[in-house]
């Protein structure tokens, strides 16, 4: 029942169409409701092209960030055991800055897995709307053939 619009199952054609008293006088610069339809669907689809770009880029950038804390906030964890240096102006090897670093990492990695998961999901979204697009067109061109 999920996808029934489309397929045509478990609903009444009747039921998606207004009576002809109903519908707007194309002459006299109304659309046709099925018109409406398919402009309304246009441009839904044009504002998702959109956003999925601005999704792509802010996940990106989101990946680069959070990569960047990441490298910082190992190079200071590692920083005491690979130098010898234990202690600068802090105790470096202070539980609590070592806990604070550790749950810092934890978030760092909860925020690239969200930048991944969003830039995969824009791709995925790209993808499918390129598809989209080609069996839009492709019936397009089978209505032309049919209407010649």
């Amino acid at each position: 029942m999920r996808n029934s619009f489309i397929r045509g199952t478990g609903r009444n054609p009747e039921s998606l169409s207004s009576p002809d008293s109903e519908r707007p006088d194309p002459e006299a610069g109304g659309l046709e409701p099925s018109v409406e339809i398919i402009e309304a669907h246009g441009s839904f689809v044009k504002h998702i092209e959109d956003g999925q770009a601005r999704m792509k880029a802010l996940s990106l950038v989101t990946m680069v960030v959070a990569f960047l804390l990441l490298a910082s906030y190992f190079d200071q964890v590692l920083t005491p055991f690979t130098t010898g240096t234990k202690v600068v102006t802090v105790d470096l090897t202070d539980p609590t800055l070592l806990a604070l670093e550790v749950v810092l990492i934890l978030v760092t990695f909860a925020w690239l897995y969200v930048g991944v998961a969003n830039y995969l999901f824009a791709s995925r979204l790209g993808r499918q709307i390129k598809e989209a697009r080609a069996k839009e067109k492709e019936i397009e061109s089978k209505l032309g053939q049919q209407g010649t």
